[in-house]
């Protein structure tokens, strides 16, 4: 699928219903796009920015959407030369999802820290385990999402924003992790793009099990705890920062431990 950039190239896999169809989808289209790049004389690499690469050298795709986006945030849209990895979870029931996202925003630093992939930009070391995290913030409508008690308030926000000409439809929202507007999943976008394709299997893997885990909670009238946006953006700087080789917080124990330890907490 193509992209903002003519250079990116976006693979999906179809919906699946277990780890193994994942698996099997994304290392038959990543051994595909290998082999067409390998028959120009070229070499696929998955990361969330490209190591040498500069972004002024880029050309946009020739489709409305990206002009259009390039339009509206000018500069900003032009140097977005990065690459996420989306992952969608299944949940029918709207208000499920929205409690869901609620309480999944404390996790995901975790998430991030898992995949970092982004140290490089146009050439230099960033010191940073995921600059694209850094880049992708200057958009609008990016970062945590705020706490919502319901899709219909979740609803009234997107309908305000689009009745006051900030948006066209809900997808121009970039959160972290969304409600998508248009299909019953739960889009989590904070992860950086695994190298590995195993990895990225297993990453996806662990978010469909936390949503699991979580929804099963709110069925038994049971939940996890929420926390400010703020305090959870702590653990997002660190993660994006040092990735697992740092430590993060433990906010219910309210000390300072290895990211390694509390994310397999």
């Amino acid at each position: 699928k193509p992209e903002l950039h003519a250079s990116m190239v976006e693979l999906g896999t179809p919906i699946c219903h277990t780890s193994k169809e994942v698996k099997a989808a994304l290392f038959e289209q990543r051994a595909h796009i290998s082999q067409l790049a390998a028959e120009r004389g070229l070499q696929i690499a998955a990361a969330s920015t490209h190591p040498f690469s500069h972004w002024l050298g880029q050309e946009i795709s020739p489709y409305e959407r990206y002009y259009k986006t390039v339009q509206d945030h000018q500069i900003i849209a032009q140097r977005m030369l990065i690459f996420g990895m989306h992952v969608h979870i299944g949940i029918e029931d709207r208000d499920m999802a929205i409690d869901c996202m609620n309480v999944v925003r404390y996790m995901l630093p975790h998430i991030l820290a898992l995949t970092t992939s982004s140290p490089f930009w146009s050439g230099r070391a960033t010191g940073l385990k995921s600059y694209r995290s850094i880049l992708f913030e200057e958009l609008p409508r990016t970062g945590l999402p705020e706490e919502f008690g319901s899709w219909a308030a979740f609803d009234r926000f997107v309908k305000r924003l689009i009745n006051t000409g900030c948006i066209a439809d809900g997808s121009k929202i970039w959160w972290d992790v969304r409600p998508h507007y248009a299909f019953p999943t739960l889009e989590f976008r904070v992860p950086d793009i695994c190298t590995r394709a195993e990895e990225a299997v297993a990453v996806a893997s662990l978010i469909q099990a936390l949503v699991a885990w979580l929804c099963e909670l709110r069925k038994r009238n049971m939940t996890f705890r929420t926390y400010r946006p703020d305090l959870i953006y702590e653990n997002k700087w660190r993660a994006l920062r040092h990735g697992l080789d740092g430590r993060m917080i433990d906010f219910g124990k309210e000390e300072e431990v290895s990211a390694k330890s509390l994310v397999r907490e």
